[in-house]
């Protein structure tokens, strides 16, 4: 079979070499596959190899032991349907740095109760659902201008932009899918470009947070649908789409899509997904899709 093995670093250090891009070669060869041409994505920063091959993970282990301590990331995927046609993004600590309710809880006077059970959250050590309605219960009674207060705090990862505008110039249809909330997605949505948001609503009453979250809620299940349901409606498959996230709750979402990526993710998330970046920036999405950096879109 036609695979592609990618090699992607840090745009910033550009770690990327020749030299081990040469080892990546003699590893593909040592696992009985058939390397084909080197195509320099980006200078320094991604790189593809092709290669005719039957068994993509023992000659994925052994290009990683042939690069050794380097600050790579590496995917091995077939060539074919290798572009998609949508992207599925988490929000938090994906697109954004944050994690909004945390950001919340420090403004209200109550980080660190809140930020422990997001954290347990997302590592999958606690029911998402319940974790966010008992998180959201301790905002009882704090100003709406709150929400206005913590949305300041909003940064967005390196890449953000580049992604979801390059994606985006190529055909492909972009969605902010979030476990967070509309009032922080709205924002990211326009600074960002995605073609839609998806993500629970806060209850506002008489100006103040009332502790509830309106159903339904947006969760683990939830982001898996909406792929399923922009996938259908566009009359492509999962296999069709690109998924990002980085909590447990993306992990239905990334394993159904035909590019799933943990994003620095937790280390359940890690595990679990079959690609996934721990160095590089959000292009890094773009060069597993073999973008060239002259085809980047700044955003």
């Amino acid at each position: 079979m036609h695979y592609v093995l990618t090699v992607i670093g840090d745009p910033g250090s550009r770690p990327l070499t020749a030299a081990l891009i040469d080892a990546a070669r003699r590893a593909v060869d040592n696992s009985h596959s058939s390397a084909g041409e080197v195509d320099w994505l980006a200078e320094g920063v991604a790189c593809d190899l092709t290669f005719e091959g039957t068994e993509p993970t023992i000659t994925q282990a052994l290009v990683r032991e042939a690069l050794g301590e380097a600050p790579l990331d590496l995917a091995i995927q077939p060539v074919e349907g290798r572009r998609k046609k949508l992207l599925l993004a988490d929000m938090e600590s994906t697109i954004i740095r944050q994690e909004m309710l945390d950001e919340l809880a420090e403004v209200a006077g109550i980080h660190e109760e809140v930020a422990e059970i997001t954290a347990l959250a997302m590592a999958g050590e606690l029911d998402f659902e319940a974790a966010l309605r008992e998180r959201v219960g301790l905002l009882t009674g704090m100003p709406a201008a709150t929400l206005d207060a913590a949305a300041e705090r909003m940064t967005l990862m390196p890449g953000a932009k580049a992604l979801v505008a390059t994606m985006r110039a190529g055909g492909a249809y972009c969605a902010l899918v979030s476990g967070g909330f509309t009032c922080f997605t709205a924002r990211i949505r326009a600074a960002c470009g995605f073609d839609e948001d998806r993500a629970n609503r806060l209850e506002i009453a008489g100006g103040k947070m009332t502790g509830k979250v309106l159903d339904p809620v947006l969760g683990r299940a939830a982001k898996l649908q909406a792929l399923v349901e922009l996938s259908t409606s566009r009359g492509l498959l999962p296999a069709d789409a690109c998924a990002v996230g980085d909590g447990a709750n993306d992990l239905d979402m990334l394993g159904a899509a035909g590019l799933g990526v943990a994003y620095y993710g937790k280390p359940k998330v890690r595990a679990a997904a079959h690609y996934r970046i721990d160095h590089a920036d959000l292009t890094g999405l773009l060069y597993l899709q073999g973008y060239h950096a002259d085809e980047i879109q700044e955003g």
